[in-house]
């Protein structure tokens, strides 16, 4: 039985987890149905991680074929106390499409502007990048051996 402090330690660290990584890692499913993985750049607003991608990409395809996908944070193996037990946290995600002119759609990207720089404002002007919401349904954190807790759709460990 995991104590409450226990618990609000593993949230934190979970949440740094996430802050301090600049990409996501996904899986996304072909029109096909083979499996592949990617990254890509991301900023987070409430539950949700947007990300800005080309149809150049296999996996903005995937996602706007299949709205859906896992997306993973790993601890840095440097980091890692021990390379079988790192720190990791798994989100099946819905995926939905933020229509240009949306104000979501100018909120998110200003976000990835000030993040990332002037280089999305050069990616805004080409036609075949796609502004994706990916939002947890539910989840998973690993926070070392026999330390695994499920999350529910808001990140929260349940």
């Amino acid at each position: 039985m995991t104590s409450e402090s226990e618990r609000n330690k593993s949230q934190d660290d979970c949440e740094r987890l996430i802050s301090s990584h600049k990409t996501l890692l996904m899986a996304t499913r072909s029109p096909d149905g083979h499996a592949d993985i990617s990254y890509a750049p991301y900023v987070r607003e409430g539950n949700s991680f947007y990300i800005f991608v080309s149809e150049m990409a296999k996996h903005t395809n995937n996602l706007l074929a299949h709205p859906e996908a896992s997306i993973l944070f790993i601890e840095e193996e440097a980091d890692a106390c021990n390379l079988f037990a790192r720190k990791r946290l798994t989100l099946d995600c819905q995926v939905r499409e933020v229509q240009n002119g949306d104000p979501e759609y100018v909120r998110q990207l200003l976000a990835m502007t000030e993040r990332f720089g002037e280089i999305v404002e050069v990616l805004r002007t080409l036609k075949d990048f796609h502004l994706l919401a990916l939002t947890p349904s539910r989840g998973q954190f690993v926070a070392g051996f026999g330390k695994t807790f499920a999350l529910d759709g808001n990140g929260y460990l349940q």
